[in-house]
């Protein structure tokens, strides 16, 4: 199962992911959680993020998703009104120990992030028989 552990409310901040002077409007991409038998499905929306600008990392048991899209103008022209905002993505979220971390997967398709969180074969429910005495 997935636990949210923070947030970051839209806002302007300076990022570090590689552009030491880059500042971006920070959104929180809006996510569904599903499950079906021993799997947690985490659908996180990310418009305007190209597939090489997606960032999935796991460290411990702390899941963080990022994107970074950027401004869009056809070549050999100039942007003179944008109502579209631009910015990156960031979501964390805390996995329980019943996640198996290493057969967690990802995909990214049409600025949707899909991730598949298996639980181990540990966790899953057992069935014990009841002999009759």
């Amino acid at each position: 199962m997935a636990q949210e552990l923070a947030t970051q409310e839209t806002s302007d901040i300076a990022t570090t992911n590689g552009d030491a002077n880059r500042r971006a409007m920070a959104f929180t991409p809006a996510v569904d959680i599903f499950e079906r038998d021993d799997t947690t499905v985490i659908v996180a929306d990310m418009p305007g993020v190209a597939p090489n600008d997606v960032d999935v990392t796991l460290e411990r048991q702390v899941l963080t998703l990022r994107g970074k899209a950027t401004p869009y103008a056809p070549e050999g022209y100039r942007a003179l009104s944008s109502e579209y905002r631009v910015g990156d993505y960031i979501r964390v979220f805390t996995l329980s120990d019943e996640i198996d971390q290493d057969k967690i997967n990802a995909a990214f398709k049409n600025g949707v992030l899909r991730l598949e969180l298996p639980r181990s074969a540990e966790t899953k429910p057992k069935k014990i028989t009841v002999k009759a005495a």
